[in-house]
């Protein structure tokens, strides 16, 4: 089970983009995960008349290391650690290591 998933919002903990908070778009399977908005670098594009892409510079969201965000939780309002923890019904959910709220509803 990861601790950060896609949808979940998350905040920034090191690096250029620090203290910016985003939802997660892309986990991908090495620990590195897109957040939109979030690490944008600016790319050569060349045009393609045959798909419709017209070049120039574009901007696309490149990904983070996992280790350099954490989940966003609303009620303390800035990021919190994550752990895991089996319910009575045997479900496996993820919690708020400071205060033991579930993240997953």
């Amino acid at each position: 089970m990861q601790r950060i998933r896609k949808g979940d919002e998350v905040v920034v903990i090191a690096g250029r983009d620090k203290g910016r908070r985003g939802t997660v778009v892309r986990v991908l399977d090495d620990e590195r995960i897109v957040v939109e908005n979030i690490n944008i670098a600016k790319k050569h594009q060349k045009p393609n008349p045959n798909a419709g892409v017209a070049g120039g510079i574009v901007e696309i969201e490149m990904p983070l290391d996992a280790s350099n965000v954490m989940l966003w939780n609303p009620v303390l309002k800035k990021g919190d650690r994550v752990g895991f923890k089996t319910l009575d019904d045997g479900r496996k959910v993820r919690v708020y290591k400071s205060d033991n709220e579930v993240v997953d509803v």
